[in-house]
This record gives structure tokens, sequence and C-alpha cells, in this order.
């Protein structure tokens, strides 16, 4: 895959202060900040967790960050008082796709298919769509996706928030797909693991292996 253009974004008073909280709590749990402004100083941050931290290390400095944005509480109290049922996912879903544009650009609620606790399946839209991951294009980095993206952001709904979440990257169109109510899968069955690297974007690549190193512990 190659990136012929990146899309351009016109971030917002509101964008724009999302992404000084963020990059802000980045910078405190990884003891040094960055002279880039903006998104791709974002960007620049997590690569800075990325360097001489393995696969679980960069995960562990994102649950971090995410917590330290929501109080341990409110955490505490969503999980004891709000089951995953179907209104609470499409509630999270409709949420998140308006909640998380600034980091991951233009999304949609969708219909999907959730499974039940007797196999039977179910339609609800509790699906966000991403139609073009801005972290992902801006990145270029099969490896901080995964582990500073999709695993910390799983972990952090399914486990702190008590809402099941899985969230299938797209490497070939730079799509995703979050689906609420949908326990991810285990890290042996995942096919992300099978992803090489997007040599032609990511600075940190490497051309021979068969997939990304960066995934690796």
């Amino acid at each position: 895959m190659s990136i012929e253009s990146k899309t351009d974004y016109a971030d917002n008073w509101v964008d724009r202060a999302f992404i000084w909280l963020f990059s802000r709590k980045m910078a405190i749990a990884v003891g040094q900040g960055t002279q880039v402004p903006g998104y791709e100083g974002f960007v620049e941050l997590s690569r800075q967790i990325m360097r001489g931290r393995n696969a679980d290390q960069q995960q562990q400095v994102v649950a971090i960050v995410l917590k330290s944005l929501v109080p341990g509480p409110v955490l505490y109290m969503i999980r004891t008082v709000f089951s995953p049922t179907r209104l609470v996912c499409e509630l999270n879903a409709w949420f998140a796709a308006r909640l998380f544009e600034w980091l991951v650009g233009p999304c949609e609620v969708r219909e999907v298919d959730i499974p039940d606790a007797q196999g039977r399946s179910h339609l609800q839209r509790s699906g966000v769509h991403i139609k073009k991951c801005r972290y992902l294009e801006s990145s270029g980095c099969v490896g901080m996706c995964v582990n500073m993206c999709k695993l910390p952001t799983q972990t952090f709904f399914t486990q702190d928030f008590g809402i099941p979440l899985t969230m299938t990257p797209n490497f070939d169109d730079l799509s995703c797909e979050m689906v609420f109510g949908q326990e991810p899968p285990s890290l042996d069955v995942d096919p992300v693991y099978q992803e090489a690297c997007l040599v032609t974007e990511c600075s940190m690549a490497s051309p021979q292996a068969s997939t990304c190193p960066k995934l690796l512990n």
C-alpha cells in the first residue's frame, strides 16, 4: 500500500483542544515533550513512546494516558452500574463517532451483527466505520496502530469500562471498524499479527520482515 497524497485536515478549536490535552498527557507519561506542533506533534510523541519499549510496555504507557483522562471512581461506577446492553453499546458508538473524529478522521455509525450469550446474533447500531484513519495515515506504521491505538483502546473499553470493543484496522485502505458489544479476539488468533510493515510509508519499517517487528515483544 502506498499513500499517494495524505488527507489535509482543518482542525477547529475543539479538535485542537483534544490534541493539546492528549499530547500533554502523553508528554507527562513519557517524560518528555516535542517541539512539533499540532497533530503531527501528537504522532511524534507516539513515536517517542515506541522507542526503547517493547509492545507490552508501549501499551502500558497508553493505558496510563487513557486512565488519566477518566477518574477511577467514574470508571468503577460505569463498570458496576452499566451493563453492555444494546442501548449502552449503541450510545457508546454514537459518542465515539463524534468524539474521536479529531483522532481518526471522519467516521459513521453502522448496524452490525452481534452474537448473544447463547450464540444467537442480532443487529444493533453499535458499529463505527472509520473511513480513513488519520492516525494510521499520519504514522504509516502497523505497530503504532496496533500497540498505541487498537489494543489499548480495546482493553480500556472492555476491561476498564466493562463494555466490550473490537477494532479491526484495514491496512489496505486505512479504514477501521469499531464494534461495541463484541469481545475482542485473543492475541493468538487476531489476524492483525500477520501484517507486514507499510514499507513505503513507515520510517521504522523492516522490508524483509514477514510481519511488522514492532508487533513483537
